[in-house]
């Protein structure tokens, strides 16, 4: 058995840290949210279909883009298909395939919540970081983001 890898003391403080802004920063992003019917999961998706032609993604690639699996966005999806914030058709060009679009009041409520999600990021995160620190941290979440889902943009070394 080989021994294990233990974390350096360096390792250790940015991992603790790490789990104090998963651990309490993303709940105060969600306090915002919520105050709009949205969890970080339903704005991630609402944002990537609004980035996209038409406000249209195949389901496969909305699931990709977000990073959920394909049945965690199935399961988000019904709360903002529900609410009318996003609706689910048959791709016309592959009938297999479905397509979510963001609808127009998934539109307003996003184009509503994202100033405020915003202004929650700068106070929790870049409030308290110079430009080069942000470009670090950037580098760095990009990586290991990059090797975790694979998305090209994350890949790329902006250094």
């Amino acid at each position: 058995m080989t021994e294990p890898r233990w974390l350096n003391e360096t390792q250790q403080q940015a991992w603790r840290a790490f789990l104090v802004l998963v651990n309490r920063g993303v709940p105060n992003l969600e306090r915002t949210l919520k105050e709009h019917e949205l969890l970080v999961v339903h704005y991630a998706i609402l944002v990537a279909l609004s980035e996209s032609p038409d406000d249209t993604m195949r389901l496969s690639d909305l699931a990709d883009a977000a990073n959920l699996s394909q049945s965690r966005l199935s399961h988000r999806l019904r709360t903002l298909i529900d609410r009318g914030d996003v609706s689910v058709d048959q791709d016309p060009v592959d009938g297999r395939g479905k397509n979510a679009t963001l609808t127009k009041a998934g539109r307003r409520r996003l184009e509503s919540v994202a100033p405020l999600h915003a202004e929650d990021v700068q106070r929790l995160v870049f409030d308290h970081l110079d430009k080069a620190e942000t470009e670090c941290l950037a580098r760095a979440l990009s990586k290991v983001a990059g090797k975790l889902c694979g998305h090209e943009h994350f890949l790329v070394d902006k250094s």
